[in-house]
């Protein structure tokens, strides 16, 4: 290649290239978008202006046939839409230093029927921006009459209440701009479970479907991507019990269907019924900036 050539190319390149560290780098169309998958450091080498999603652990699901939904994780977005049916978020002027990013971890299934509920998931954060971990759906009770099995967890979203025995439980109370509330149970003995709210709607009620609440899409990664389904609510009939999408687990029903647990890296809340707890899905954190 001619000299001049060789100089122009080093200088595209220079132009060009990248201007932060970090995560999985890739170029779309007139924006550097770095994703992260597993906590590491964004580290820009210069001033920069940065949009974000940053989308927390789900919630795990409750113990047993009627086990609730875990609620899906936070879902703050600066770009199509964020969670909670909130206005988007503001980008954030970052300099040239290291800022962490921390990818929550779903929350844990619960393991012991009729006293332990799902785990919370973890938050997940970047730079000043905390995304609330998913509630947790909570575990059945089977008697004497009017017992309680809680309501669901609070978190990014909230989590599905447990089948109770005789008493009524609301599901988990959801975080303003992040995901709507779970689902609750109905009161009555020999019912379903209510499922997790998501990024974009809120969880089920257990009686008839008892799906879990939508997620949300946005298009920061260049292509449209939903992420912060709900868990599906347990129950011990034929009724759906389909996770919410953008990642939400399955719940159990007597079809049978197996619980699953929330996509990784999508926030998803673990689907409830479990014979041992199902689990949350982890968080994301994807970062971009003009080329």
């Amino acid at each position: 290649m001619p000299i001049l050539g060789i100089i122009a190319s080093q200088i595209t390149q220079h132009l060009f290239a990248p201007k932060a560290t970090g995560g999985t780098i890739t170029r779309v169309g007139g924006f550097y978008v770095h994703t992260f998958t597993s906590s590491g450091t964004f580290t820009p080498n210069q001033n920069l202006t940065c949009g974000y999603l940053v989308v927390a652990g789900g919630g795990g699901g409750g113990y047993g046939n009627k086990g609730g939904g875990g609620g899906a994780g936070g879902f703050r977005s600066t770009v199509t839409a964020t969670g909670g049916g909130g206005s988007l978020e503001t980008a954030l002027s970052l300099s040239a230093t290291g800022y962490t990013v921390t990818i929550g971890a779903g929350g844990a299934g619960a393991i012991t029927n009729d006293t332990i509920p799902g785990n919370k998931g973890s938050n997940s954060v970047f730079s000043t921006i905390t995304s609330e971990g998913g509630g947790f759906g909570s575990s059945p009770r089977s008697g004497p009459s009017n017992t309680s099995a809680g309501p669901g967890g609070a978190g990014g979203s909230g989590g599905g209440a447990g089948q109770g025995f005789g008493v009524a439980d609301v599901g988990g109370a959801a975080t303003a701009n992040q995901g709507y509330a779970g689902g609750a149970n109905i009161g009555a003995a020999d019912t379903a479970a209510g499922a997790g709210g998501g990024a974009g709607g809120v969880g089920t009620a257990g009686s008839g479907n008892r799906n879990g609440g939508a997620g949300v899409s946005t298009s920061i990664s260049g292509s449209s991507v939903t992420y912060g389904g709900g868990g599906g609510g347990g129950g011990n009939t034929t009724a759906a019990s389909t996770g919410g999408s953008g990642g939400g687990g399955n719940g159990y029903n007597s079809v049978p269907q197996v619980a699953t647990s929330g996509a990784a890296n999508t926030g998803g809340g673990g689907g409830g019924g479990g014979t041992g707890g199902v689990n949350g899905g982890s968080g994301v954190v994807i970062v971009r900036y003009a080329a």
